[in-house]
């Protein structure tokens, strides 16, 4: 079975092309959050490709920075460049995309990202929270 669910932000808005016959290919790549066991993060970069109403839908809603769940199928492929290299492509193919959050708290989300928190230490167990991501807590 290859089905594949995702949860990320989108990197940047999307890239949508239409065919001659006017169906939509859209195009765009997810962050996805990735927890190391020593609790530090990283992300890894997921190329999504929707068509149809699925492009329609990234067209119209998404932009860089909300975050949304996929659920698709994984795809590959293979081409070779003009100069003769050969690549390899591995990308999701959107069957079902929904938002995670509201678009309030994308907003809420991304002002975070630009404020810079203090970090808890041994010394000091709590860490401060930055004006205006503590009202999506839900234990505030």
């Amino acid at each position: 079975m290859n089905k594949v669910h995702l949860i990320g932000r989108v990197v940047r808005k999307p890239e949508v092309r239409y065919t001659a016959d006017g169906k939509g290919i859209a195009r765009y790549t997810l962050a996805v959050s990735r927890k190391y066991k020593n609790g530090k993060q990283d992300a890894d970069f997921i190329n999504c490709i929707a068509f149809n109403k699925n492009a329609q839908f990234a067209e119209k809603y998404l932009e860089r920075g909300m975050k949304i769940c996929v659920s698709g199928r994984i795809q590959t492929g293979s081409f070779t460049k003009d100069d003769g290299t050969k690549v390899s492509v591995v990308e999701v193919v959107v069957e079902d995309n929904e938002f995670v959050e509201s678009k309030s708290a994308n907003t809420k989300s991304q002002q975070a990202e630009n404020q810079q928190p203090q970090q808890a230490t041994p010394e000091q167990p709590w860490m401060t929270v930055p004006d205006g991501i503590g009202d999506s807590l839900p234990f505030v």
